[in-house]
């Protein structure tokens, strides 16, 4: 694992954070129960299987 030689200072750690931006998950379309949703990915299979309720969101 790497080990920084120094301690970064405040400013510099805030402004290399400050750079990363968290972006929305790739929706799929999935039918269920006749009707059309938009899900990720990571959902569809759970939606198909009747585990997740869309309705109740």
């Amino acid at each position: 694992m790497a080990v920084p030689k120094r301690r970064m200072s405040r400013a510099n750690s805030r402004s290399r954070r400050a750079q990363w931006k968290a972006e929305n998950p790739a929706l799929q379309e999935v039918k269920a129960g006749g009707v059309s949703q938009r899900v990720p990915r990571r959902l569809v299979k759970a939606v198909q299987m009747g585990i997740i309720d869309l309705d109740r969101r």
